[in-house]
Formats: C-alpha cells, sequence, structure tokens
C-alpha cells in the first residue's frame, strides 16, 4: 500500500505552506485580536481593513517596482540574447573564458555591487532613479540569461541554421527569424527571472534610494513596516498583494520554466 507515500507527501506540502496560509490568516485578523496569546490560527471575525489600506499607501511603489521589473526585463533580452546567439552558434574566439567569467560575476555578492553603484550614482546625480535601478538590476539579470539561453540556443539544431544561410540569410537573419523563435522557452525563462529578480530585490533599491519618491515595493514594505510595527494585518497584506503577481506569473509560465531549465543542462 501506497497510501502513507500519499499521506506523507501532504503532509510536508502542508508544512511548507503553512507560512503562506499564516500570512494570509494574520492578513484577515483585526488589530485588537493580534495581541491575544496565543493567536487564533484561523481569523474569527475577518476583516479587509488591511488590504483597503495597502491599496491606499502602497499602490505608488507597486507601479515602480512593475516599472522596474518590465524594464529589466527589456534589457535583459536585448543584450542577452545576442550575446547568447554569438556564443552559441557564431562560437568567437575566447567564449569559453567569457563564460567562466559570467558564471563568476554570479558569484559576486550584492553589497559589494551595490556599494560599487552608490559611488558612482552620487556622483553622477542619478540615485532616486527608475532607469538607475533597471541598470542596477541588469547586471544580475544579465549574465544568468545569458548563460541560459546559450545553453537554449546551442540546441537548436545546426541543420536549421545552415539552410537558412543556404537560402541567403545573413547572422542577423538566422538569429532573427530561426535561432530566436525556436528559443521561446529559454526567452521566456530569463525574462521570468529577470522580472522576479527585479521585483524583489530590496539590497539595491535600499542602497540607491535617494530619499524621493520612486520607492519600489520592497523598499514601501520596509519602511511600512518601520512606521506601523505593530499592525501586522496591514504588513501581511502588504506581503500578500506583492506575493500574487510574482504567484501568476510563475503559474502561467510554469511550462515554459521547466523546458528552459531543462535545456539549460543541454551540452555544447
Amino acid at each position: 500500500m501506497r497510501w502513507w507515500r500519499t499521506a506523507v507527501g501532504l503532509l510536508l506540502t502542508a508544512v511548507m505552506l503553512f507560512p503562506v496560509y499564516w500570512m494570509v490568516a494574520v492578513s484577515l485578523t483585526p488589530a485588537d485580536r493580534m495581541r491575544k496569546s496565543p493567536p487564533d490560527l484561523f481569523p474569527l471575525a475577518p476583516t479587509f481593513d488591511g488590504y483597503a489600506r495597502v491599496l491606499r499607501e502602497q499602490l505608488p511603489y507597486f507601479g515602480t517596482s512593475a516599472l522596474v521589473g518590465v524594464g529589466v526585463v527589456a534589457v535583459t533580452l536585448v543584450l542577452a540574447a545576442p550575446a547568447a546567439y554569438a556564443l552559441a552558434k557564431l562560437r568567437p574566439r575566447g567564449r569559453a573564458p567569457l563564460q567562466f567569467v559570467l558564471l563568476v560575476a554570479q558569484m559576486i555578492p550584492g553589497i559589494i555591487m551595490a556599494l560599487g553603484f552608490y559611488s558612482v550614482y552620487v556622483r553622477l546625480g542619478i540615485t532616486n532613479t527608475v532607469w538607475g535601478l533597471i541598470f542596477a538590476d541588469s547586471t544580475i539579470a544579465v549574465p544568468f540569461a545569458v548563460l541560459v539561453l546559450t545553453s537554449f540556443m546551442a540546441s537548436v539544431p545546426d541543420e536549421l541554421v545552415q539552410a537558412a544561410r543556404i537560402d541567403g540569410a545573413g547572422p542577423v537573419r538566422v538569429f532573427w527569424s530561426v535561432v530566436l523563435p525556436s528559443s521561446r522557452n529559454g526567452l521566456v525563462t530569463a525574462a521570468l527571472f529577470a522580472f522576479l529578480w527585479a521585483w524583489s530585490d530590496f539590497l539595491f533599491a535600499a542602497t540607491l534610494d535617494g530619499g524621493g519618491a520612486l520607492k519600489p515595493l520592497t523598499l514601501g514594505i520596509y519602511r511600512y513596516i518601520g512606521n506601523n510595527n505593530q499592525e501586522w494585518n496591514a504588513i501581511m497584506a502588504t506581503a500578500v498583494v506583492a506575493s500574487v503577481p510574482a504567484a501568476v506569473l510563475l503559474v502561467l509560465a510554469q511550462r515554459f520554466v521547466a523546458a528552459g531549465v531543462t535545456a539549460g543542462a543541454v551540452k555544447d
């Protein structure tokens, strides 16, 4: 009998999802009930006051994060796709060391990069700008996207590329009409991870913020918690609302991400 495997699986799933349930439950719990010890496991008198406050106070932060996320995705794909095509199909000299450098770039601590950006941004006077955050977040997303897309584009059959060249297509036409459409799963994977990195970024946002009004969501949550550390229903409501876009994107792009990650294991 395999019922015990199902039971263990359900138990482990419940344990892993309990923090999500607790976040939603607390977001619906009235503020006065949060002072009860122990707190209610299930909100007996649910309220949406926390969500109303979030929608009233946090929408500008959502807009900034969405704008930064879309910008990072655009910059990442524009830079990473041609670079990956060159490494995978044009095979220039020194591509192996370059791929190693891209891999090493993923290991640089974010705080080091943030401090370096801060000194440069202060001199240029571009702290607290949307495009400044887009550039900073792209430095993390682009190397990862190049590595993923390189492995994926390397799996595109060379016969397709050669057939296009025989028909008179140049390198740009081959990239645009043959390799890029065949790399849809890899592109979706790279775009999704780039957006999620930008959406959840806190380090660059906290370091490069100059005290202005253009703050992303993570910084808005941080300062909201600092100013209202007793109103946990509003805090958790912010976390729930902030999790919705990421969860929706993951569900919609699940099959593309699975195929893109699998393609990353193809040997060149």
